[in-house]
């Protein structure tokens, strides 16, 4: 039987035979090699996914969705972008046989003067029921609510959110009977009568109508957000002596800067396309309060020109991404 020398102290090779202590790395056979991940360490084939599920079984999970989607939102966006380049209309040979027209929808839009008119009066809405309307009575209605009592903060928070969840036929008909010429209430308000405000000043209406409805939206967000900004702040800002001014701009806006980007981003895009209008003012009188989705409604079903107006509509779409990427830049510019 051949003897066996143990190896020195220190040695890398202890407890090893000559033939298994060979190589400087050589593994150790009683240290377990590298542990896959995953469990027990299986390889997964190509076809395996990380529950194990299989990806048959996992697209079989998904396949309800994905149909739903393809059938509510792409083949819908598909088709309209390609009878958007066709003479198609709602009545007419055209509506049997439609023809490739090319471009020419888009460049009667670019030359179409309602259109142009649609555009103005979609960015005054916005800007002044959105942008100017919902967001400073919202943050003033947030602001003002953080250290009312909670009956009297439950109650007014009740009230606004009531506006938003009420359907818009519902809303429009309210707003119809307050604007109302012989019996509104703004009338009786005011002492007057024979006011028919709806046609005198359309716009008008409809800023204080999407305002009002809108802006429990806003309130909601800017209470939550004024919850991150530090009372100790706040507390510093008054032992200074900074005006109520100063202590919203150097202390709360910093704070909820980004959460002001992502609320003017969103009521901004809902108020563009919104179609709310058309139940007060049906675009009237003569086209004064005809918004772009207003306008694309009459162009399709009142004057049938199906062709016509989806192409407006995919210029709605393309407006609609750039003032999304422009919100991502500056989002992105602030981190």
């Amino acid at each position: 039987m051949a003897a066996t020398t143990s190896p020195a102290p220190g040695d890398p090779a202890r407890g090893l035979g000559t033939s298994e202590a060979s190589g400087p790395g050589a593994p150790s056979p009683q240290s377990p090699g590298p542990r896959r991940r995953g469990g027990q360490g299986r390889n997964r084939g190509p076809a395996q996914d990380v529950a194990g599920l299989g990806i048959g079984r996992a697209l079989g999970f998904v396949a309800p969705a994905l149909l739903l989607i393809g059938a509510f939102l792409v083949f819908p966006a598909v088709w309209t972008i390609y009878i958007g380049i066709t003479n198609y209309r709602l009545t007419g040979v055209e509506a049997v046989s439609p023809s490739i027209v090319g471009l020419s929808n888009y460049t009667k839009a670019l030359n179409d003067a309602l259109f142009h008119n649609a555009l103005w009066l979609t960015l005054l809405f916005v800007l002044g029921s959105a942008i100017i309307g919902q967001n400073i009575l919202g943050f003033a209605l947030a602001w003002t609510m953080r250290k009312a009592r909670p009956a009297v903060r439950r109650t007014v928070e009740g009230l606004v959110l009531l506006a938003w969840i009420l359907p818009s036929t519902v809303v429009a008909y309210l707003w119809i009977a307050f604007f109302d010429r012989d019996t509104g209430t703004l009338n009786s308000i005011l002492g007057q009568q024979g006011t028919a405000w709806l046609i005198e000043y359309p716009m008008v209406c409809l800023v204080l109508f999407n305002t009002w409805r809108g802006t429990a939206f806003s309130m909601m967000l800017y209470s939550s957000a004024l919850q991150a900004v530090p009372p100790s702040q706040l507390e510093s800002a008054r032992m200074v002596g900074a005006s109520g001014w100063q202590t919203l701009r150097d202390v709360v806006f910093p704070h909820i800067r980004g959460h002001v980007l992502t609320n003017t981003l969103l009521i901004s895009l809902w108020t563009a396309n919104d179609f709310s209008p058309f139940l007060l003012t049906k675009g009237g009188p003569n086209h004064e309060s005809e918004t772009v989705p207003v306008y694309i409604y009459n162009v399709a079903l009142q004057g049938g020109e199906l062709g016509y107006s989806s192409a407006i509509s995919f210029l709605l779409l393309i407006a609609n991404l750039l003032v999304a990427l422009l919100y991502l830049r500056l989002l992105r510019r602030r981190s």
